[in-house]
């Protein structure tokens, strides 16, 4: 290479890595989700009351993030483990209406998830356990021509605030994610 063209393909080489996204651990670990699986709205729920067949059913958490049942009214749902859930049942029941409850809860189907941007159909898909964002993107026909295939933007609800960040395509995806693909340059 001539002396006079190395400048030119330094500068280049040095242009083209600043437009290449660069994704690190550090820019992305507060997008994981701590701790097991919290309950929100969207969710619907398999409950099964021990003896109690009337009381066993599958109950969606609301807008709200409640869920309604027969007997005890509205229970609050949003932000618990299922475990805490049952707790919650469990304790509602004892106080007038069961002598010793015994409630199991368990999640039949998870809240959706959202693609947008340079996908073929975006939208609203349901929620596979152990998807990617790739897995994600190809449920919403995959990408486009000029769909960036190697990072997206993962919004993601954490402790009541959301956090948006950027992500390789092999990031696991989390029910009620908003997945944003954006456009490449070249």
């Amino acid at each position: 290479m001539s002396r006079r063209l190395a400048p030119l393909a330094l500068a280049i080489a040095m242009t083209a890595g600043a437009c290449a996204p660069r994704v690190g651990p550090s820019e992305y670990a507060l997008a994981q989700p701590a701790g097991p699986y919290r309950l929100a709205s969207g969710d619907r729920l398999r409950i099964i009351v021990f003896g109690q067949d009337n009381l066993s059913n599958i109950y969606a958490v609301d807008g709200s993030g409640r869920i309604a049942m027969p007997l005890i009214d509205t229970v609050e749902a949003q932000g618990r483990t299922t475990q805490q859930l049952e707790r919650a049942i469990e304790g509602k029941l004892r106080a007038g209406f069961l002598r010793e409850p015994k409630v199991s809860v368990e999640v039949d189907t998870y809240r959706p998830f959202f693609v947008l941007g340079e996908v073929t159909n975006s939208g609203q898909f349901p929620y596979v356990h152990g998807m990617t964002v790739q897995t994600a993107v190809a449920i919403a026909g995959g990408f486009t021509p000029r769909g960036q295939r190697s990072s997206a933007e993962v919004t993601r609800q954490i402790d009541d605030r959301l956090v948006t960040a950027s992500v390789p395509i092999t990031y696991p995806v989390q029910p009620g994610d908003t997945i944003v693909i954006k456009e490449r340059w070249f």
